[in-house]
C-alpha cells in the first residue's frame, strides 16, 4: 500500500512539473506576442520547455507527452488563426512535424543521459563498498584474533597469571573491543549514505555545539591528548546531519592519533570563507607518508602501505566513510602534512 502511494505521489509530482513547465512556456509566448510581431520563437521556447522537463521528470513519458501537447498547443494557441487548430498551413506537416522529431529527440537524450549518470554514480557506490569490505574484512579479524587470544590466556592460565598480567590482557580486550565499535560505526554511516541514494536530511546545526561534542566523545577515549579548538565570534549555523559530522571530526582526532605515532596536541580550526565552513583538524605527529596522501580517502591501502602507519591497521577505513559523507553533504575533504610537521585534514561544507 505504502508502495503504491508513493508512486502515485511521484506521478503526480512529475505531472505538476510539466504542467508548470508548459504553463511557464505559454505566459512567456502570450507575453512576447504583445512587444514581437512574428510568432517564429514560440516553436524554439517550448522546444526548451520540453528540455527542462526531461530534465526534472524521471522516465521517457512525460517528455514525450510534452513534445505532443507542445505541438498541437503551438497550433492551436500561438498560430493564426488563434485558437483553432489548422492542419492547412503553408508548411505546417513538415515545420511540425520537425518540431516533434526535434522535442521527442531533446527529450529521450535527456532522459538517457540521467539514466547513464545514475549508472555512473551506482558504479562509484557499489566500488566503494567493495573497497570498503576488503579493507574491513582484515580489521576486523585481526581484533577478533586479539579478544580470543587475551581472553583464552586469561581462562586457561587465571589462576597462574599475576594481577598485572590480567589487568593488561583485559586493557587489550578493551582497546580491541573499542576498535571493533568505530569499525562497526563507520559501516552503519556508510550502509545509511547508500540506503539514502547519497541523499541526508540535514538542519541548521551549530558548529561550536557539534564540535564541542565531538572532542568530548574524543577525549574520553583520548584524556591525555591536548585538544584547542579556534572558533569565530560570529555564531555558525551550518546545514548538516549533526551525527554524520560529529563522527568525522572524531574520526579525523583519531587518526590524529593513531596514527600520527607521536601525536600529543590537536588543533581545530573552524574558519567561514564566502559560503562555506572550513573545517581543519592539525596534529604535531609524524605526518602522512607522501605515497599515501593521494589515496588516503579511498579506503583500498594495500597492506605494505597500512604498514607503514600503524601495524596493519588500515586508516584508508575511517577516512573513506569520512569522504563518503562530506560528499553526502555536497562538499569537500582533502589531505596535506604541515610544513612544521604533522599533519593536517580539512573539510568544507556549504552555508546553503
Amino acid at each position: 500500500m505504502h508502495n503504491k502511494k508513493s508512486l502515485w505521489q511521484k506521478v503526480a509530482g512529475n505531472c505538476l512539473i510539466t504542467a508548470g513547465i508548459l504553463g511557464i512556456a505559454s505566459g512567456i509566448c502570450f507575453l512576447l506576442q504583445q512587444v514581437v510581431s512574428t510568432d517564429n520563437h514560440v516553436p524554439l521556447i517550448f522546444v526548451l520547455a520540453v528540455l527542462f522537463i526531461s530534465r526534472f521528470t524521471k522516465g521517457y513519458v512525460y517528455g514525450i507527452v510534452a513534445s505532443v501537447l507542445a505541438v498541437f498547443g503551438v497550433n492551436f494557441v500561438f498560430t493564426q488563426p488563434y485558437f483553432k487548430l489548422d492542419f492547412t498551413l503553408t508548411g505546417y506537416p513538415l515545420t511540425f512535424l520537425a518540431m516533434l522529431a526535434v522535442t521527442i529527440c531533446v527529450s529521450a537524450l535527456t532522459t538517457q543521459i540521467k539514466q547513464q549518470e545514475q549508472i555512473r554514480l551506482e558504479i562509484e557506490k557499489e566500488k566503494m563498498r567493495g573497497n570498503l569490505l576488503r579493507a574491513v574484512s582484515h580489521d576486523i579479524r585481526t581484533p577478533l584474533t586479539s579478544i580470543v587470544g587475551s581472553a583464552s590466556a586469561v581462562l586457561d592460565n587465571y589462576n597462574i597469571l599475576t594481577d598485572d598480567k590480567k589487568m593488561e590482557l583485559t586493557r587489550d580486550i578493551k582497546n580491541e573491543a573499542q576498535w571493533l565499535i568505530r569499525i562497526v560505526e563507520n559501516l552503519l554511516s556508510v550502509t545509511r549514505i547508500h540506503q539514502d541514494g547519497a541523499s541526508i536530511t540535514t538542519n541548521l546545526e551549530v558548529v561550536e555545539e557539534i564540535v564541542g561534542s565531538a572532542v568530548q566523545k574524543f577525549g574520553k577515549r583520548f584524556p591525555d591528548v591536548r585538544i584547542f579548538v579556534h572558533v569565530p565570534d560570529e555564531v555558525l549555523l551550518v546545514p548538516m546531519d549533526a551525527i554524520l559530522i560529529e563522527q568525522v571530526l572524531v574520526n579525523l582526532m583519531e587518526n590524529s592519533v593513531i596514527h600520527g605515532k607521536k601525536t600529543s596536541r590537536i588543533e581545530i580550526r573552524i574558519v567561514r570563507e564566502d559560503n562555506e565552513v572550513r573545517f581543519t583538524i592539525e596534529d604535531d605527529g609524524v605526518g602522512i607518508d607522501a605515497d599515501i596522501l593521494p589515496v588516503i580517502f579511498e579506503g583500498n591501502l594495500h597492506r605494505s602501505e597500512n604498514e607503514k602507519l600503524d601495524g596493519g591497521r588500515n586508516m584508508g577505513i575511517g577516512l573513506s566513510v569520512c569522504m563518503s559523507i562530506i560528499k553526502a553533504h555536497k562538499g569537500n575533504m582533502w589531505a596535506e602534512n604541515r610544513n612544521e610537521g604533522g599533519a593536517r585534514m580539512s573539510f568544507s561544507l556549504r552555508l546553503q
